[in-house]
């Protein structure tokens, strides 16, 4: 099973960008597949930004990523 996370595009430096998936975890993610700017959410598996999301499809999927983990949590 593959899995992608979204994420906010904060910094971007040539072929890699800096990239804010909530909470404070930022990671260097390499946007050589897509065209992207600051400001924009983006689709990241392995490392690799994969496709460019709206924001309001990143947000709805961020939600739901955070009630999975709530519920891991709480039931775990």
């Amino acid at each position: 099973m593959c899995l992608a996370i979204p994420g906010k595009i904060v910094k971007i430096n040539d072929s890699h960008a800096q990239v804010d998936f909530g909470e404070g975890v930022l990671r260097e993610v390499n946007i050589t597949l897509v065209e992207t700017r600051v400001g924009d959410y983006v689709l990241v598996h392995a490392g690799y930004a994969i496709q460019v999301l709206d924001e309001k499809e990143a947000l709805e999927t961020l939600n739901l990523w955070n009630e999975i983990l709530r519920s891991e949590t709480e039931n775990g």
